[in-house]
């Protein structure tokens, strides 16, 4: 998820309670919650690089031992900068219930990210395997306005309370944070039966006469929660179609597109073995390649890969690379030239698919 998302969600499990334990637990939650996003320092090494380190280590059971003493770590040295200064005198830090503070809001941190479809590597350094459960989008305006709402709305009441000089020893936010944290897994819980009723519809018909092999039903960004882009793998090709979960209805307006599968060459088997191909296709789910000659023939060839979960419902015409694609040029003699995550190289000539 983006990184709003994460900040509040740690902010409200502080509220929920927590801060009630001990000193700088929000302040602990909230930094913690998003810390495991540091593995963005990996891009100054370049876009390649970036993406093939991201939600790696930092994102893993193993790795947030590191992050979260890490984040107590920085706090305690703010804490001693600060001269040792808490807010309630009666509620001293401690350091060791904020390290696990810290490692609770690291574990909310790889959920969210579980719960969309780009999806969490949580067992490395023992295993690569990728794992989403994909019900929510990278940006969600739902979850974001049931957080905001969660840690504001006590304010505006604590306001109101002072006012007519009600004052409370505790602190505020704890029933509104835990409603907030409630309302996010009843809304997924809602999201996962949608999803499954959108996968179930795609596997149950025939798409040109030919049985579905695989398929998944992947969230709209900023639709609503019973729509899905489905992807459907055959023997031959993909077919993406939306899908209705209410009504258990595929591609319920005519959009259904047919993409088939790219023929192996040896110039997308060189393009494959390189670096980034091998990162590309470890990450993706329904993997699809492009193979485009550049102009004069003698230059080479440009091989774009994409992900159908994200490339789906691509209109005819579009450019072929997109944010989470990713570029590996070649020459004449099929010696790799560059790799590009992202909008990389662009060819002069026609696409040729292959």
């Amino acid at each position: 998820m983006e990184p709003v998302t994460h900040f509040l969600t740690g902010a409200c499990i502080s509220r929920a309670g927590l801060n009630r334990k001990t000193a700088l637990a929000t302040a602990t939650l909230t930094l913690a919650a998003e810390a495991p996003d540091i593995d963005v320092v990996g891009r100054f090494k370049g876009p390649v690089f970036g993406f093939a380190h991201h939600r790696g280590f930092t994102h893993s059971f193993l790795g947030l031992i590191l992050v979260s003493a890490t984040v107590v770590g920085l706090m305690y040295l703010i804490w001693r900068l600060r001269g040792r200064k808490v807010k309630d005198p009666n509620l001293p830090p401690r350091w060791g219930l904020l390290f696990l503070f810290s490692y609770l809001a690291g574990l909310s941190h790889i959920l969210l990210d579980f719960t969309n479809n780009y999806g969490v590597r949580p067992f490395w350094p023992f295993s690569e395997k990728w794992y989403s459960w994909d019900i929510v989008f990278i940006i969600d305006p739902i979850i974001l306005a049931i957080l905001t709402a969660g840690l504001l709305l006590p304010g505006l009441f604590s306001l109101v309370n002072s006012e007519i000089g009600v004052r409370r020893k505790q602190p505020q936010g704890r029933a509104a944070a835990t409603v907030a944290l409630s309302a996010i897994i009843l809304l997924w819980a809602v999201r996962d039966f949608g999803h499954r009723r959108a996968v179930a519809a795609l596997e149950t018909r025939l798409y040109e006469n030919a049985d579905p092999v695989r398929v998944s039903a992947f969230p709209y960004w900023l639709n609503s929660p019973f729509h899905w882009n489905g992807v459907v793998e055959t023997r031959d090709f993909f077919a993406l179609a939306p899908v209705d979960s209410i009504s258990a209805e595929v591609d319920p307006d005519g959009q259904m597109q047919i993409r088939y599968k790219p023929e192996e060459t040896a110039i997308t088997r060189v393009a494959k073995s390189s670096y980034l191909g091998r990162v590309y296709l470890d990450w993706a789910q329904y993997p699809i390649t492009e193979t485009e000659q550049l102009f004069p023939p003698q230059s080479g060839y440009l091989v774009h890969f994409h992900d159908l979960r994200y490339d789906s419902l691509r209109r005819t015409g579009s450019p072929r690379r997109s944010t989470l694609g990713a570029t590996v040029q070649l020459d004449s003699n099929l010696h790799i030239v560059s790799e590009t995550f992202g909008a990389g190289v662009s060819g002069t000539a026609e696409a040729e698919k292959k």
